[in-house]
């Protein structure tokens, strides 16, 4: 790859993350660069008439989306899977959210999603983005519409420190009172009831008792950027687990003019900073339906599938922590990944990672071939870590698979860090995964 080439990957990934600011237009903008590549959509309950060599896509609850090609050979030569997910940490706007306070100060009810840095948030332009969903046909069939606003309209002031002179030695924040964001100031007069209902319906062009839902969430305005003497880093919003999903999807776009026996996967859930546990999570049989159905619909059986899965290998591609110079206590001392050191490898002795010496080995083998550094994560024995998507995913699926991710600072920031080199590097390994 030449250093245009990477260029080139890096402003990718920036338009993608300042498109994707919620699961929703995450999914919305993968859905358009596949289209855009000749990618057919299918529907779930209709017929599936697949193609050796075909590309299609199949979208759950508009948060969750599983691309593939499928494979010129048999469905018993496998899958070769890549999975990631569109949510981040952050908040939601509730139901009826409007909180008028003096002097008209209107704030707006929020809860905490997943497991974000909360003082992170304080004092930076916000806004919101999410689902609409309106009448439709029927009472089971609403109709969706996706709304971004994408100016700043929203902020979440800090307390003054001469309020709390002891904030810089540790500040318990309630998600309850400190942390809702403040709108606008009402005018004399003006009504402040279902202000928000309002407001989009004004920005979608609809009657406001025509909106049955929504599913709204806040973003930092603030675009991704460059950073470092060498330009060697990217700041972000995000960046977990979008980064991955990128890289994911511009692999298999890269792998298009290659031919393959194996049927090649990208596979994005949603809902894994909650558990996964959601007809659209990592936890469903989403995944295996789609992969059954692939074997059906491409004349395979069950037995066929079955024989399918044992020949199948799985990356779950979810980000790692990185070395942070100012807590070096905080890592395991012989296996912590440092920015711009390449791919890594997850591994967990309690089995919070689907890793084992067997797809350790595999996914290293996959670094070799791509010409690409690799390295290894191991919790501090005295710190606990989290889970990811790859040990969720064996429950419902028999698959080999190694947990691995980019290493980056500041994870469940409100702007996390990573290194462009890194994300070149995890480009070129699953350009080679897909036969690149």
């Amino acid at each position: 790859m030449t250093k245009k080439s990477g260029f080139n990957i890096i402003n990718s990934l920036m338009r993608f993350l300042d498109a994707g600011v919620c699961n929703f237009l995450v999914v919305d903008t993968v859905a358009k660069l596949l289209k855009n590549n000749g990618f057919e959509q299918l529907e779930p309950s209709q017929t599936w008439n697949l193609k050796a060599d075909g590309r299609y896509f199949v979208v759950k609850n508009g948060s969750a989306i599983f691309a593939f090609v499928v494979g010129t050979g048999e469905i018993a030569d496998g899958f070769k899977i890549i999975s990631s997910h569109s949510d981040s940490p952050g908040f939601r706007i509730k139901p009826n959210p409007e909180m008028v306070s003096d002097g008209g100060v209107i704030k707006l009810n929020t809860e905490v999603y997943g497991g974000p840095i909360l003082y992170t948030w304080f004092d930076r332009p916000l806004s919101f983005a999410g689902r609409v969903m309106l009448r439709g046909k029927d009472v089971l069939h609403p109709v969706t519409q996706l709304v971004r606003c994408s100016h700043p309209v929203l902020t979440i002031p800090h307390l003054a420190i001469h309020f709390n002179r002891a904030v810089n030695e540790g500040n318990p924040l309630s998600k309850q009172t400190d942390m809702l964001p403040v709108l606008g100031i009402a005018g004399d007069g003006e009504d402040t009831s279902e202000y928000v209902l309002r407001l989009l319906a004004r920005s979608i062009g609809v009657d406001k008792n025509d909106i049955l839902g929504t599913e709204l969430a806040l973003f930092d305005t603030t675009k991704a950027c460059r950073v470092g003497v060498h330009n060697e880093f990217i700041s972000s919003g995000r960046l977990d687990d979008l980064s991955m999903v990128h890289a994911s999807v511009m692999a298999l776009l890269s792998s298009l003019s290659a031919s393959d026996k194996s049927t090649r996967v990208v596979a994005v859930f949603d809902n894994e900073e909650t558990g996964s546990g959601t007809k659209q999570g990592a936890a469903s049989p989403v995944l295996a339906n789609i992969l059954e159905r692939i074997a059906a619909s491409s004349g395979g059986n069950h037995e066929d599938y079955l024989r399918g899965i044992s020949n199948s290998f799985m990356i779950s591609a979810d980000n790692a922590h990185a070395f942070h110079p100012n807590y070096a206590s905080k890592y395991d001392p012989t296996n912590h990944p440092v920015v711009g050191g390449g791919p890594v490898i997850k591994i967990n002795a309690n089995c919070k990672y689907m890793t084992d010496a067997d797809s350790a080995a595999v996914f290293r083998g996959i670094c070799e071939a791509a010409g690409v550094p690799f390295q290894y994560f191991v919790n501090h024995s005295d710190v606990a870590g989290g889970s990811t998507l790859g040990n969720i995913l064996t429950s419902q699926i028999d698959l080999r698979g190694v947990d691995m991710g980019a290493a980056i600072w500041a994870m469940h920031s409100v702007r996390e860090t990573a290194s462009c080199k890194d994300h070149v590097y995890i480009y070129r390994a699953f350009s080679k995964f897909f036969g690149v």
